[in-house]
């Protein structure tokens, strides 16, 4: 069965509105491969995964809230003149406004705006599309990444509710519709500002092993377990070598692959490069209809003026 996925693109999905700040991220390309990894393969991972048990209580109901709140409290007062100096930095290394907004997936698939300092440039491609992030970020936006100071900003998000201490990192709201039914199950909480690493598997790809490590943090949340997590959280901090890849941006998750693993653009060039393939002979189908339209309407033109037909010009 042949599986096609023309004129895929923002316009058609609702969740990618004008008034979703800072999500015009995915290229018309990786919105291709993502439509054409939903329909050969979301549903058959949908019906093989297992499925998500939450874990309750009062510490997740009550407690975790609180220590948030009185914790994130704490930390942006004390970081605040750091965010001073940041925020004038910004102001000369990138212009304004200092501050980036963008639309993420929070608790319940509900939408909230993160704020970050800018560390990027806006240029965008030929479509006007914005350029991969590794292409955009400044010099001084490396040091923010590398030590995570463009982050700091974040404890505000946590005081009004948004986020968490702990948690699964908020991700682009284009995410949601490329999720399995199982991993959309890494909302029902509110996101953190780091979910470390407690399964570890180099033989999968990044975004599953990101992926479980959610589900896992969803089913296991705990008092002993934030604590764990913000003891593994303060040693990636201070971790160079962490640092140095956090700091560096990789591709966006397009979906799932024929194994049933969350997959990125940059696999899938590798991996698949057929799909590509099929993408380039449909914008070379597309530029072709708008030429061939280009040179109907030069023709009809000069064939009216043949005719002796008026053509008023109004100045």
């Amino acid at each position: 069965m042949e599986i096609t996925c023309e004129n895929t693109g923002i316009a058609q999905s609702a969740i990618l509105s004008e008034k979703v700040k800072g999500n015009a991220l995915s290229t018309s390309e990786e919105e291709y491969v993502a439509c054409l990894l939903g329909k050969m393969n979301l549903d058959r991972v949908n019906r093989t995964s297992a499925p998500v048990v939450m874990k309750k209580g009062t510490y997740v109901s009550y407690i975790k809230r609180l220590l948030d709140f009185i914790i994130a409290l704490a930390a942006f007062i004390i970081v605040s003149p750091v965010n001073i100096v940041l925020a004038v930095c910004t102001y000369f290394d990138v212009g304004s406004p200092i501050i980036f907004k963008q639309t993420r997936i929070g608790k319940n698939g509900k939408p909230f705006e993160i704020i970050k300092f800018r560390n990027m440039t806006n240029e965008t491609d030929k479509d006007g599309k914005l350029l991969p992030a590794s292409e955009r970020v400044t010099k001084f936006g490396k040091f923010l990444r590398k030590y995570s100071l463009d982050e700091l900003m974040n404890f505000w998000s946590v005081i009004k509710g948004d986020m968490s201490l702990i948690g699964p990192r908020p991700l682009p709201l284009f995410f949601n519709e490329r999720y399995s039914e199982r991993h959309k199950m890494r909302n029902v909480v509110r996101p953190g500002l780091e979910c470390p690493r407690v399964l570890k598997n180099s033989e999968i790809s990044k975004y599953h092993a990101q992926f479980e490590n959610d589900i896992w943090y969803v089913e296991n949340m705990g008092f002993l377990t934030d604590c764990y997590l913000v003891l593994q959280l303060v040693k990636m901090v201070f971790n160079v070598k962490y640092r140095s890849m956090g700091a560096s941006s990789g591709s966006y998750f397009v979906g799932y692959d024929e194994n049933g693993y969350a997959t990125s653009m940059l696999k899938i060039r590798k991996t698949h490069p057929e799909y590509l393939e099929a993408f380039n002979k449909i914008q070379e189908k597309e530029q072709r209809k708008e030429d061939d339209a280009g040179e109907d309407a030069v023709a009809e033109g000069v064939g009216s003026l043949g005719r002796g037909e008026k053509h008023v010009v109004a100045v």
